[in-house]
């Protein structure tokens, strides 16, 4: 746990004022790490999520009814030791919770009551656009939180469609498994206990390295390392509203915030281009793999 506060102590002097988290990690205790190190600042933008649960026999399970956000919201700001959560999140909600549910009202009556300040979802990883439609064409809550990187721009017609409308986007997931940090090579392998095991498997993170050697000149053009130019390419996607690497130690702290830059624009465009030409077929796989 000093770890942690250390990090997000180093993270805020880096210049970082946005913290996403959710009432499920660590079964509260990430909400309660940002409560002792942040309180009720309004320095900081707090986001969270809400609708993971989890049964005495350990499996998990969804509940987005209105009781249960309703209470789970009050949990979260008594963790956060905050008056007002600043944007509240249905975690990986479908479009059936969200029309079977009353779970829209509840957020809504939550934003009333000043216990949160926006509401938006946090989509899934390898088909976040059913979700993303529904609340685009009704009109519900403010943003989106979704997978967007260099490998990953599978998401990248909800961005545009966000900006045209006026919703924020919370890219996460920005160094896909570590493959966008320079650190991986062919020869590295995952315990079984480590979820890259089966998701960067031999043949698709021998494919994947291929497929970014034509990135990474950008690094020598712009002096950054392979996350410092991972992390700018996101940001200077023009509807990204802000990026969440995540953080454990004061060194990845620092080693996710330091020289960030906007990209040119071509540069950008060309990196853009290498989805549909490079990485689409490598994100069909890896989506196979987990059975998405």
């Amino acid at each position: 746990d000093a770890v942690s506060r250390k990090a997000l102590h180093t993270a805020f002097e880096q210049g970082v004022n946005f913290y996403d988290t959710a009432d499920f990690y660590g079964l509260g205790h990430s909400e309660e790490l940002l409560g002792e190190a942040f309180g009720n600042s309004d320095k900081v933008i707090i986001a969270s999520k809400v609708g993971h649960r989890l049964r005495e026999d350990g499996s998990i399970f969804v509940d987005y009814s209105s009781d249960y956000i309703r209470t789970a919201c009050e949990a979260s700001l008594k963790r956060l030791r905050r008056e007002c959560i600043d944007y509240y999140q249905l975690h990986t909600a479908k479009v059936a919770d969200l029309e079977a549910s009353d779970c829209v009202e509840a957020l809504e009556a939550l934003k009333s009551a000043g216990k949160i300040r926006y509401w938006g979802v946090s989509l899934s990883t390898y088909n976040p656009f059913p979700e993303a439609d529904y609340l685009l064409a009704h009109r519900l809550g403010s943003g989106f939180q979704l997978v967007f990187n260099l490998i990953n721009q599978r998401a990248l017609p909800i961005i545009r469609r966000a900006q045209e409308e006026g919703f924020g986007v919370i890219a996460r997931m920005p160094l896909q498994f570590g493959l966008l940090t320079g650190k991986l090579t062919v020869e590295s392998r995952f315990p079984e206990d480590d979820h890259r095991h089966f998701r960067l498997t031999p043949p698709i993170l021998e494919a994947s390295l291929k497929a970014l050697e034509p990135v990474w000149p950008l690094r020598e053009q712009y002096g950054m390392s392979a996350t410092e130019l991972s992390l700018s390419f996101i940001l200077s996607v023009a509807g990204v509203s802000t990026v969440i690497p995540g953080i454990k130690t004061p060194a990845q702290a620092i080693a996710n915030t330091r020289g960030l830059m906007r990209l040119e624009e071509a540069d950008v465009q060309s990196l853009l281009n290498l989805y549909e030409q490079s990485f689409a077929g490598l994100v069909d796989k890896m989506a196979k793999a987990e059975g998405a």
